[in-house]
């Protein structure tokens, strides 16, 4: 995924979610430090962690990302799979943008891979196609591949 496209599309997303000010970030002050573990709800393929480096990346440059799998990897319920620390309101700020964002990726990457799985042929490859959603086509390709599928 070109990195500078993926950051100017999550700018695009962040300033969408946030508008002026993020409403749940005015409860903290820029003192309030903390820590979050994202985690997963079900098995599946994990894809698009490096939205969470680069998300916090332009809104914060103190929070502290760090990626316990890899895109590609096989997770299961409850696996951590992304650790986050910084002051909460930047914290909070990303969390809804990036987690629906690596959700969806996740959710791409696992229906591939099943589809691969299924097809069980080293002949026949499983492909994407151009039909993605308005915004989100670098995002879903890009999960494609971390299922095992090929772009065309």
């Amino acid at each position: 995924m070109n990195r500078l496209k993926a950051e100017q599309a999550l700018k695009q997303f962040l300033i969408e979610d946030i508008g002026d000010r993020d409403v749940s970030s005015v409860l903290f002050t820029d003192s309030d430090a903390g820590e979050a573990i994202v985690r997963m709800k079900q098995e599946g393929i994990i894809a698009g962690l490096e939205c969470y480096v680069w998300g916090y990346g332009m809104l914060d440059a103190s929070v502290t990302v760090e990626l316990l799998k890899r895109d590609g990897d096989r997770v299961q319920a409850g696996d951590a799979v992304v650790k986050l620390t910084g002051p909460v309101a930047s914290l909070l700020a990303g969390e809804r943008v990036l987690l629906n964002l690596v959700q969806r990726m996740s959710a791409v990457a696992t229906l591939t891979a099943n589809c691969v799985d299924a097809l069980g042929s080293s002949h026949t490859r499983i492909v994407d196609t151009r039909k993605t959603t308005p915004g989100l086509r670098m995002f879903e390709k890009y999960a494609v591949r971390a299922g095992g599928g090929f772009v065309i």
